[in-house]
């Protein structure tokens, strides 16, 4: 059964026998036979496979999660070759990913593709299972291992399953993490910077240049490279950089800031792409060169 075919997707002597001597014994009495005839009695008998599971499924309708994975797990464990179990697993998984518990939703999700690998809901099981990762990616001020994890699963999909539309949202969320982990870089760049640590800046905004290309952060990181370069008095290599910025994002303010510095360098010339647009002036750069 695929997941595509189920409904969802606790004082005084005592001299002889007193009354309430007695008593106590009969308690006593009365206590140890109703004891014993516990004993006797048989559990309930379980529920059938098919039941359990549909209890599950109804347990996530009605948002009752942390009933939907009880019931998923007692399945597992008492029907172990049914053919509701691998369902039950996965859906085990999502109920977890639910309550927001990401590693057992992930340890679940492994689980199901340790033992079905060729199921047809193995695209939707390792979707799953990177959007547990991509839930977890933390603030940039934070580190970013969950963001470089959630990088690799999604990655995953998409190579695994390139047609589906599960590759496609997967893509998406892709450029986002790529997006969040250059942001880090940038972040801890300028920090550098600041603290006249010009080497380490220089290797932070190659990176963002380098392997993040596609975000967002690349026309600033080209900037900041031209000032670092200036800083250590590496004129070449900072017009190179300025004429890299020119050529790729003319209209860019951060090709204002860096057309402004090498001029201020004599570093301009007949040659060097002369800024579009209007200025973005002098309060703007010093709002944007705040770290």
């Amino acid at each position: 059964m695929s997941l595509a075919s189920s409904s969802l997707r606790f004082p005084g002597r005592v001299v002889g026998f007193s009354s309430r001597g007695v008593s106590l014994a009969a308690l006593l009495m009365l206590g140890g036979c109703g004891l014993f005839s516990k004993g006797d009695q048989k559990p309930p008998p379980l529920a059938p496979p098919e039941t359990m599971y549909n209890n599950g499924i109804d347990a996530l309708r009605t948002n009752r999660y942390a009933l939907a994975s009880a019931e998923f797990e007692a399945l597992q464990q008492n029907y172990p070759y049914s053919g509701y179990t691998s369902n039950a697993q996965l859906m085990e998984g999502y109920a977890y990913y639910l309550q927001d518990k990401y590693p057992e939703a992930v340890q679940q999700l492994d689980r199901f593709l340790l033992l079905h690998p060729t199921s047809g809901d193995a695209a939707y099981a390792f979707y799953l299972r990177a959007l547990c990762y991509y839930e977890q990616i933390a603030d940039v001020q934070r580190d970013q291992q969950g963001t470089q994890e959630s990088l690799e699963a999604l990655q995953e999909v998409v190579a695994r399953f390139p047609q589906t539309s599960y590759a496609r949202d997967a893509q998406l969320k892709i450029d986002l993490c790529r997006d969040h982990l250059a942001g880090k870089e940038m972040l801890v760049g300028r920090f550098y910077e600041q603290q006249h640590n010009y080497e380490a800046a220089l290797n932070r905004y190659q990176r963002v240049v380098q392997d993040f290309q596609t975000t967002n952060h690349v026309p600033e990181a080209l900037q900041r490279l031209v000032e670092v370069y200036l800083a250590l008095g590496l004129r070449d290599q900072a017009k190179q950089t300025g004429a890299v910025l020119g050529y790729n994002y003319p209209n860019s303010k951060w090709y204002h800031y860096a057309y402004a510095d090498l001029r201020s360098a004599h570093l301009v010339d007949s040659r060097t792409q002369v800024p579009k647009g209007k200025s973005p002036g002098i309060v703007s750069r010093a709002m944007n060169l705040i770290f």
